[in-house]
């Protein structure tokens, strides 16, 4: 069998990588299997290996995959977008503190998806931190984590519950509480 170039093994382990963070944050950490990711990217399972290490490794790079996408705005548009129906039905595209907390919450201390979502939960409340009006360092900080639990709750509550009215209820009201 011919082996694959350098560009094309870097452009397969892109593709991987993206399919992994959004079957992931559809299905969970252990709901989803290397077979089915390198399906979905139509690559064979045999492949996988000569580009992760396991799908612990994989599962750590999607995760920062997820984390990158873009999350610019001023507090309202950041709001509107993570408080929005869009970002409800589609998890696999959306916010992977929101998609994976519960998993996460299962995974070792040691865990490398676990030391990536702590950073990522100290990213977005900095981000959150500095769209905050001006206040003390420690007022913005606690202000932030603040809203960051607010709207991580909100949505995983949301898409939790098999009543639509009482889902944007807690949209409507999770908006209201962390609102400039």
């Amino acid at each position: 069998m011919p082996r694959v170039s350098q560009e094309q093994a870097r452009l397969n382990r892109q593709r991987v990588v993206e399919v992994a963070a959004t079957l992931f944050r559809e299905r969970g950490l252990h709901g989803v299997g290397v077979a089915d990711i390198m399906a979905s990217a139509g690559l064979t399972h045999g492949g996988f290996y000569g580009q992760f290490a396991n799908k612990e490794a994989l599962a750590a790079e999607a995760f920062d995959a997820a984390v990158a996408e873009d999350r610019r705005g001023d507090v309202d548009t950041i709001l509107a977008t993570y408080l929005s129906q869009g970002h409800l039905r589609s998890p696999g595209k959306g916010c992977p503190l929101a998609a994976l907390a519960n998993d996460v919450s299962r995974e070792p201390p040691d865990s490398p998806v676990r030391a990536r979502f702590t950073r990522a939960v100290e990213g977005l409340a900095s981000i959150l931190a500095n769209l905050t009006p001006k206040a003390s360092r420690e007022r913005r900080r606690q202000r932030s984590l603040a809203r960051l639990s607010t709207l991580v709750g909100a949505v995983v509550l949301a898409r939790a519950v098999n009543d639509e009215a009482l889902a944007n209820e807690l949209i409507q009201a999770a908006h209201g509480s962390v609102a400039p």
